[in-house]
């Protein structure tokens, strides 16, 4: 830990990747230095902040950018800087225009229409696995395709696909786990198979074929000259991958929650009413990445928590710090899975708000529920200390998960 004029600087993620657990530092920043000086691994030092006042107030504020941090050599989790054509590091009016032409495919009555599918899919995978019979790996046999499955309907990318871009895309969600010529590529050949994707939908459209999937709606907005080629193509890549790995994480997470402590999972079996709102208390409570991702840009001296943050800085806000958040949450730090107020940060909030939040509440809520009703004897295979865990990437979450019944 250096020394940044009086400020201590410490290096950032926080030790190494602890399975889901929130590390202890998160906890001790809050309370005592909640706008702190970290080193990332690339581009230099930054702010993190940790209060949940302040962390809404960053995710909000225009004073700190998006865009300002694309394409730059700004402080940062990955080798490669953000790519300006990415809807994460927008800022008005550009977020904007992206964001209405992406949020068609995300609307209540869209995902209340997938409910019927999502749920028939939940059944046939567990029905496969209940034919097949104990053990089976959740995450192989049921998390990864029910997310690929529904990402996959909704954008119109071709299932039989998956492990083509389910490769590429873990690679380029790679902190340290892979060199960075290797991301470079990964993200390469991703955009390339888009970009093949994209050139059969304008095939289809000149011969009068209408798709009614996002990618479609992509396509047609490019030809309509509302977003570019770049911009079509790392939009296409953002939600495919996005998509599927936090929901297939965040499904296997939250089983390993519940079966940890049998008592949870007896208690969602007895009162599967109760399923949403486990659901909100696992995203509050779960930590599925590393704490902190894309950089916010100060584009003006700001005054955060006492401190005076200059223009030009890097902030970075921590989400599962702010959930955690004792002047929000009453026992912050114990899992309530009957918690009735609930207004955690896991999906973000401001312009920035995760598009497919409603989505994801779904998948998870289908998942859980099937789970409790077919395999209400579920549990883990293997000792919790044995599951391994990914590593090195900006998710966290079962490599597999062997589980019995």
């Amino acid at each position: 830990m250096d020394i940044d004029g009086q400020r201590p600087v410490r290096d950032y993620p926080f030790g190494s990747d602890s399975r889901l657990a929130v590390h202890p530092l998160f906890d001790q920043l809050r309370e005592q230095e909640p706008v702190s000086r970290i080193r990332l691994p690339y581009g230099g030092t930054g702010w993190l902040v940790t209060r949940y006042a302040d962390v809404r107030l960053v995710l909000t504020d225009p004073r700190f950018s998006r865009a300002a941090a694309a394409g730059a050599d700004v402080p940062r989790l990955v080798p490669e800087p953000a790519s300006r054509a990415s809807i994460v590091m927008m800022d008005p009016p550009e977020h904007t225009r992206l964001r209405g032409i992406v949020a068609k495919a995300f609307t209540a009555r869209r995902v209340t229409e997938l409910r019927p599918r999502l749920e028939q899919q939940a059944d046939e995978l567990l029905t496969a696995i209940g034919s097949a019979g104990p053990p089976a790996d959740l995450v192989a046999d049921f998390a990864l395709p029910l997310s690929i499955g529904v990402i996959c309907e909704l954008l119109g990318v071709p299932y039989e696909d998956r492990d083509k871009f389910r490769t590429w895309s873990t690679v380029a969600l790679s902190s340290t786990a892979y060199p960075p010529d290797e991301i470079r590529d990964a993200v390469g050949e991703l955009g390339g198979y888009l970009s093949e994707l994209i050139w059969r939908r304008r095939a289809e459209a000149d011969a009068g074929v209408i798709s009614a999937d996002l990618f479609g709606e992509l396509v047609r907005a490019r030809d309509d000259a509302r977003l570019t080629e770049q911009e079509l193509v790392t939009t296409g890549a953002t939600l495919l991958a996005a998509g599927y790995e936090n929901t297939a994480n965040t499904i296997a997470n939250f089983t390993v929650e519940l079966l940890a402590l049998p008592a949870r999972w007896e208690r969602l079996r007895a009162e599967p009413e109760r399923v949403p709102a486990a659901v909100e208390e696992m995203l509050r409570f779960t930590m599925f990445g590393l704490g902190a991702n894309f950089a916010r840009i100060a584009t003006e001296p700001v005054e955060l928590g006492g401190v005076r943050i200059g223009a030009g800085e890097a902030v970075f806000t921590s989400l599962p710090a702010a959930n955690r958040d004792p002047a929000v949450f009453d026992r912050a730090g114990e899992l309530d899975l009957t918690r009735p107020d609930n207004p955690h940060l896991a999906f973000g909030h401001g312009i920035h708000h995760c598009l497919g939040a409603q989505l994801a509440r779904l998948e998870l809520q289908v998942a859980l529920t099937a789970l409790l009703r077919r395999l209400p004897g579920l549990r883990l295979a293997v000792a919790e200390a044995e599951i391994p865990w990914k590593a090195g990437l900006l998710v966290r979450g079962p490599e597999s998960l062997p589980v019995t019944w």
